[in-house]
């Protein structure tokens, strides 16, 4: 493993435990939430989309590089993950006892619209997308092209779930924060 591969790894899994951390910590009651078969549909995706990203044997996947290695494309990596979860984290935090790992309403939910909610309605998605180019640019091989794919696609259905509980929920204020704040990339998409 090269050392930027490493440091990416490491980032990746402080945010994990944060992740789990502050999951434990939401105690707000629960009072919708998306089908059993709708969940696991963007989560296999989402877990394959990782197992592509980070395969517990590299030499199994090797093949030839589609990016450029070297010291570039590995802080470009590190950079990358860093801002991402970085943006993920704060997210995370603006939402808070709304938050859940399942498409949801929580009692008393809020639409929150500020901080990185300002800047993209899935703030949380656009980080952890952020943190995966960020691998997949660090590793360079198709199988890492094809994780940030599959984790683009699961995010994709995960949203739009969250759309329509959102809409659903907030209506027409919700359709005004859709119309000024784009889902992922802010000013763009």
């Amino acid at each position: 493993m090269q050392p930027y591969s490493s440091v990416i790894l490491w980032i990746w899994a402080l945010w994990y435990a944060y992740w789990i951390f502050a999951a434990l910590r939401v105690r707000q009651a629960t009072v919708r939430r998306e089908s059993f078969a709708s969940m696991l549909g963007w989560r296999l995706a989402l877990l394959a989309g990782y197992a592509c990203l980070f395969p517990r044997w590299p030499q199994a996947w090797a093949g030839p590089r589609l990016l450029a290695a070297g010291p570039t494309a590995g802080a470009a990596g590190v950079a990358l993950s860093l801002l991402g979860l970085g943006f993920a984290v704060w997210a995370r935090l603006a939402l808070g006892q709304n938050w859940s790992s399942s498409v949801s309403l929580k009692r008393d939910h809020q639409l929150i619209q500020a901080g990185p909610y300002a800047l993209s309605r899935h703030p949380i998605y656009t980080g952890i997308l952020t943190a995966a180019v960020g691998v997949a640019v660090d590793n360079g091989q198709w199988q890492a092209l094809l994780g940030l794919a599959l984790v683009t696609a699961a995010f994709h259905k995960k949203l739009a779930h969250e759309e329509r509980f959102m809409r659903q929920q907030f209506g027409a204020e919700y359709d005004a924060y859709a119309a000024k704040v784009k889902k992922l990339v802010p000013f763009v998409y």
